[in-house]
């Protein structure tokens, strides 16, 4: 049975092998990049979605207050006439009110959470594709010309520790300002 394993893996490999050959590594970087721009696109529609039902959450927060409002000023009418059974059904518009007014705060709360998760994750997405297309960028380039040789030297994004480094050798040479 080891035997077989070892035979089924062998041409499995050399299988994955020839596809490697044939698979173009210039297309798949392409399509890789198409793809995280479009869910960079997709994140970013996400994040105008959730600031959108947060204004609108907000939106409809202020007419629920202005209606609050208005059966408080229809309850003080009633209660000043004695009209309990009026009162009794503002009462009850005023409990209706509340509860919706609550059901906004709490969609409004749980899109800003999201939003604020979204940015951050955008922010991460953008860099890392921002980073790769930077790298691939030469690849991309050399493939484009026919012909040409290829170079596979990547040139590596610059971080915030480059550039601290970068700050500290550029005050030595202003003498340590």
């Amino acid at each position: 049975m080891p035997l077989i394993n070892r035979i089924t893996r062998l041409f499995t490999a050399d299988a994955h092998a020839v596809l490697d050959r044939l698979e173009e590594p210039d297309a798949l970087l392409k399509q890789a990049l198409r793809e995280m721009e479009d869910e960079l696109v997709a994140c970013d529609a996400r994040i105008r979605w959730l600031v959108q039902e947060g204004d609108d959450a907000q939106r409809q927060t202020a007419d629920v207050d202005r209606e609050l409002a208005r059966v408080a000023d229809q309850l003080d009418v009633c209660f000043a006439a004695g009209e309990e059974t009026l009162a009794r059904g503002l009462l009850k518009r005023r409990l209706e009110f509340e509860r919706h007014r609550q059901r906004l705060q709490n969609r409004a709360e749980a899109a800003a959470k999201a939003l604020v998760a979204d940015r951050a994750r955008l922010d991460e997405q953008r860099s890392a594709f921002d980073a790769l297309r930077l790298r691939a960028e030469p690849l991309l380039d050399a493939a484009a010309q026919p012909g040409a040789q290829r170079s596979y030297v990547i040139d590596t994004p610059i971080t915030d520790a480059d550039v601290d480094v970068e700050l500290l050798q550029e005050k030595q040479r202003r003498g340590g300002r």
